[in-house]
């Protein structure tokens, strides 16, 4: 919101920043569509268990070349 309402920085008071945050609000909600999200639950636990697997990888190497 801020790069799109209030920047640049040119209000002169408190009720030009408030009629402009008003008008964005009546035209986002005028044009906004419900987001369709394609990550779903089992892609979220996917990663997951990638980056575990890939964070004990690491763990490992970090302690072989600690003990080389």
């Amino acid at each position: 919101m801020q790069r799109k309402v209030v920047s640049p920085n040119d209000f002169t008071d408190l009720d030009e920043i408030r009629n402009r945050l008003r008008a964005f609000e009546d035209r986002y909600n005028a044009t906004a569509q419900p987001f369709q999200w394609r990550f779903t639950t089992s892609d979220l636990d996917d990663l997951l268990a990638r980056l575990d697997r890939h964070t004990a990888d690491h763990q490992e190497e970090s302690s072989t070349a600690l003990a080389a």
